[in-house]
């Protein structure tokens, strides 16, 4: 990719209806999960939630499925209007200067705000870092539960995909890993000012 690539974007793999987003859970919360196709109980609705949009983010993140914790790696395919609300309400997760009038007002719309955003450097296939950025979301309170119990349409365990592609960088065979990553295309969010985008 080269500088025509926006700094702070949505990429994701999307439909008309749904975008995929991605998280990783320990197995006795992600195989639940991934079967039934929801969250199952004991997966904490009160608690703040992080969703990315780039698998390869989300490779990052849990190291492709191997960090203690995070070995069950989930592609939540949730609606686009839950996405697009979410996106919405959010407050940036740091004060930045341009976006908020000062601090006391950033500090009072982040307590305000049922999701939050991080831009974080996009990653490559060898999840180096990348000179523009990829969303997290991250869903609180009514969010999260909306995200567990309405917004979700499919669970897929997606962990030996992961894997693979681990397997097969690691052989060298770097056109084979990139064959199995999910095709992720700009998301139409429109502009996103006060998300810095």
């Amino acid at each position: 990719m080269s500088h025509e690539v926006p700094t702070r974007a949505v990429r994701a793999a999307h439909t008309d209806t749904t975008i995929t987003v991605y998280q990783a859970y320990s197995p006795a919360l992600g195989l639940p999960a991934a079967r039934d196709g929801r969250f199952p109980p004991a997966w904490k609705r009160e608690r703040m939630t992080w969703i990315k949009p780039s698998f390869l983010w989300m490779m990052y993140r849990c190291g492709w499925g191997t960090k203690d914790g995070q070995e069950t790696v989930l592609a939540v395919e949730i609606t686009r209007e839950g996405f697009d609300r979410a996106l919405r309400e959010a407050c940036l997760s740091h004060y930045v200067p341009d976006v908020h009038a000062d601090r006391a007002a950033w500090q009072e719309a982040l307590r305000s705000a049922p999701t939050r955003v991080q831009w974080d450097p996009e990653r490559d296939l060898r999840l180096n870092p990348l000179p523009y950025r990829s969303l997290q979301l991250g869903l609180s309170g009514p969010a999260s539960r909306a995200y567990a119990d309405e917004w979700t349409v499919a669970i897929r365990d997606v962990t030996g995909t992961a894997r693979e592609i681990r397997r097969l960088l690691g052989a060298g065979d770097e056109a084979g890993a990139r064959a199995l990553l999910p095709t992720e295309s700009p998301y139409p969010t429109g502009p996103l000012p006060h998300l810095g985008a």
